[in-house]
């Protein structure tokens, strides 16, 4: 498997990479007010490097790198660096669920033992629905599990971390964010599928998707641009290197490595309906409910809200040493991401950033 997906990298180098050049004259201004902006945020966080895209009615408007992707050997980075988008992968693997549900394999309301006949029953049934939604009460880390450096050969080792637990509470009456929710959708996955995992995501979103930098980051094997990563002792301190981790146990949460112009390509296809339909699209960026009728403001593997007034679905995400904001406004067609390899970010302006690029209201 892991030769397959690094030979699958190492073509994906020869793809040329998308480019703003051509683009309208009218993105002249929000580009250079966000690239101001971007600089000067890095500049007093000490943030190393950031890589942005953003395509306007299927057109890439704008793609770059800032900063350094490798400090100690000066390394820029460029649309092509791969980083740690941490839990927006939750988003790229929800595109897999979509894709499942689409072709009936996958009964989004169904018990999660139908596709994962071992995962042990809890007090309250639990359904795939509520588990994509973090509704369903399986927790979040604990501990320093976030900073885990075991690794995990297959999808069904990293459920063993907390498939005993007790559930938190009963599904349905609250919301509580879980990225191990989503190592039991990766099995989920696979149970539908009847493919491993990454093999999956591989044949039926990463390629057919145009994510052709895309890969899971094993951390014991040569991916080419691949960015370090870096964290801060504080906010008044330098860049250093991230501790060692092994995401392995995550990947559906977590795991994966991508550019900036793979998410916005991502968020395009979504958009046109070319491989998902679109009505596929919006059951998962469809905002689910409690018992009581409240809504959480989470789709399935997507946030869903509301941003001056007009309607965005997103994700951001968070890693050792890596942060990431992936945001669609479907009515206007835009999609704009942003991927910085720090932990100190300045991902919070992103949306507000990318406003600019929105048309003007009727």
């Amino acid at each position: 498997m892991r030769r397959m997906l690094a030979l699958a990298a190492t073509l994906a180098l020869l793809t040329p990479s998308l480019h703003a050049q051509a683009a309208s004259p009218r993105y002249t201004a929000p580009i250079e007010a966000a690239r101001q902006a971007i600089r000067d945020s890095m500049a007093s966080l000490r943030v190393p490097g950031a890589q942005v895209a953003v395509i306007v009615d299927g057109e890439l408007v704008w793609s770059e790198g800032f900063g350094l992707a490798d400090i100690e050997n000066q390394v820029p980075v460029t649309p092509e660096t791969r980083l740690r988008i941490a839990s927006i992968s939750k988003s790229v693997t929800a595109v897999g669920v979509g894709l499942l549900v689409q072709e009936g394999k996958l009964d989004l309301d169904a018990e999660v033992q139908r596709y994962v006949p071992d995962f042990p029953r809890k007090r309250w049934p639990i359904t795939v629905r509520q588990v994509a939604g973090h509704i369903a009460g399986i927790r979040h880390y604990n501990g320093d599990e976030f900073a885990s450096m075991a690794p995990y050969p297959t999808v069904r080792a990293g459920l063993r971390i907390f498939e005993d637990d007790s559930l938190l509470f009963e599904p349905g009456t609250r919301y509580s964010y879980s990225t191990y929710g989503w190592n039991l959708m990766s099995a989920i996955v696979e149970g539908a599928s009847g493919q491993p995992f990454l093999q999956f995501m591989q044949r039926r979103v990463f390629g057919p998707f145009g994510m052709v930098h895309t890969v899971p980051e094993w951390p014991d094997s040569l991916i080419p641009h691949r960015a370090r990563a870096y964290v801060h002792a504080s906010e008044q301190a330098p860049a250093q290197n991230a501790p060692y981790v092994d995401n392995s146990y995550k990947w559906a949460g977590g795991g994966f490595l991508s550019t900036a112009e793979d998410l916005v390509r991502l968020g395009r296809n979504l958009l046109d309906g070319r491989v998902l339909r679109r009505e596929v699209a919006e059951t998962l960026w469809a905002s689910q409910r409690l018992r009581d009728g409240s809504p959480t403001g989470y789709g399935i593997g997507w946030g869903a809200r509301q941003f001056h007034g007009r309607r965005v679905v997103s994700h951001t995400g968070g890693a050792m040493g890596g942060t990431s904001y992936l945001v669609i406004f479907p009515e206007s067609k835009v999609v704009a991401a942003l991927i910085v390899n720090s932990d100190l970010t300045f991902i919070g302006a992103w949306p507000a950033l990318v406003e600019a690029f929105l048309p003007a209201r009727p």
